[in-house]
């Protein structure tokens, strides 16, 4: 399969590498320029709005049959890549400002032309601008659906919209920037909402029922908001990409795309309460052809070859690793995660085997030659970037706050895993 390169969500373009950067390529460089909602960065609309928090929710429903829209979306069965519209038309919402003249408190942009949630409806991002050289992409987390059941605009298993209610104020973990132990307090942030379903990675309309259309359309969405990261930020010397949940599985994914778009930056990912998901067929054909993630596979060179049977959560970090080898791959998880633990029996794995998949995902990506960094906790708690674990969790003696600040501070950090892991 072979997607025309102008109308890819993850479109090519060439650009040189700095010498600096101790990574072998070829002497002219596959850049992803991220195309996005397919409309100019500069036409986004920015906004502000009030604080709110979105949670995840275990599913309850297996994989049903589904059909594709094809007419100005991605066919599952034989893909081809949606039009680029016209972009909308520019305005900016007045804001605070600093005495420099950058926006204060976070910033919403809805950019506009095919960004969409799940329901069809305006997609938008948050930022906030502190230190222009240390930038945060963080993907926000909340379930994921495949089925009719599952992908209900009411009643489902995730969030088909988003909009001032996911608004960053006022949350906790690594996005309270008003705690003086958050290590990125003073960084700029990307804070991307999650309303696909997708785990951020899809580029498909699917037609689960007549009553029933829904956009997967994460990678898509994706894409605007890691283009608005090289846009503002082109001097960012580092790039930390966050994800929680849902937005942890992509992580690895965009941490190689932001490599490409800023080159001189170091890119250091942390994937929280992801590293569960096998690969394996079921998994997979849910990635590839329900969610159309196939389609918005990166054009690298590594990635030649890979089919929706292939293409898994492992995979994301074996491929940018080998795509990046300069990235710092890092994950958290807990053994027995009860969210992750409900989407593993979806493959017929079950909850006491849930350490052994983190465990054995972590193998498969080390074998490739990716090292991966691990903090793996007891219990059965899920997620940590966000809450006040952030701040408190502490495993065999060693505080995450501690691990995940030595992480980001370039520091080496060896793997901590629970021996008890049941607690």
């Amino acid at each position: 399969m072979t997607i025309p390169p102008d109308r890819h969500p993850l479109a090519p373009k060439t650009r040189s590498r700095p010498a600096t950067r101790a990574r072998a390529v070829l002497a002219a460089v596959l850049v992803i320029a991220l195309v996005g909602c397919g409309g100019d960065d500069d036409a986004a609309t920015t906004v502000a709005g009030p604080a709110s928090t979105a949670s995840s929710t275990p599913p309850t429903q297996t994989v049903t049959a589904v059909t594709t829209v094809t007419t100005d979306t991605v066919d599952t069965t034989s893909p081809s890549a949606a039009p680029t519209p016209t972009p909308p038309p520019t305005t900016e919402a007045a804001a605070p400002t600093t005495a420099a003249g950058a926006p204060t408190g976070w910033q919403q942009v809805v950019p506009g032309g095919d960004c969409r949630c799940a329901d069809g409806s305006e997609f938008s991002f948050w930022v906030r601008h502190g230190d222009p050289t240390r930038v945060v992409l963080y993907f926000q987390g909340g379930g994921a659906c495949f089925s009719p059941e599952s992908c209900a605009f009411t009643g489902g298993i995730y969030k088909p919209n988003t909009g001032r209610q996911d608004d960053p104020t006022g949350a906790g973990g690594v996005l309270d920037l008003t705690d003086p132990r958050n290590p990125l307090a003073d960084a700029s942030f990307v804070f991307v909402p999650y309303c696909t379903g997708d785990v951020h990675i899809g580029n498909n309309t699917n037609v689960y029922s007549p009553e029933l259309t829904v956009e997967h359309k994460g990678a898509v969405n994706a894409a605007a908001a890691v283009e608005h990261v090289a846009a503002t930020f082109p001097d960012a010397e580092q790039v930390v990409v966050l994800g929680e949940s849902a937005g942890g599985v992509g992580a690895p994914l965009y941490a190689g795309v932001v490599s490409d778009l800023l080159p001189a930056a170091d890119i250091v990912v942390l994937a929280d309460s992801s590293g569960a998901y096998p690969d394996v067929p079921l998994m997979n054909a849910v990635l590839g052809n329900v969610w159309g993630t196939v389609t918005a596979i990166p054009p690298w060179p590594e990635n030649a070859g890979q089919t929706a049977a292939t293409w898994s959560a492992p995979g994301m970090f074996v491929q940018a690793g080998r795509h990046d080898p300069d990235i710092t791959f890092a994950r958290h998880d807990h053994a027995f995660d009860g969210i992750q633990a409900a989407f593993a029996a979806f493959v017929g794995v079950g909850a006491d085997q849930l350490v052994t998949l983190i465990d054995g995902n972590e193998a498969q990506i080390e074998a490739a030659g990716v090292d991966v960094a691990s903090y793996v906790a007891p219990g059965s708690a899920h997620t940590v970037l966000s809450t006040a674990g952030f701040y408190t969790e502490t495993v065999e003696g060693v505080a995450f706050l501690d691990w995940f600040t030595a992480l980001v501070e370039g520091e080496p950090v060896a793997d901590n895993h629970c021996v008890e892991c049941t607690g």
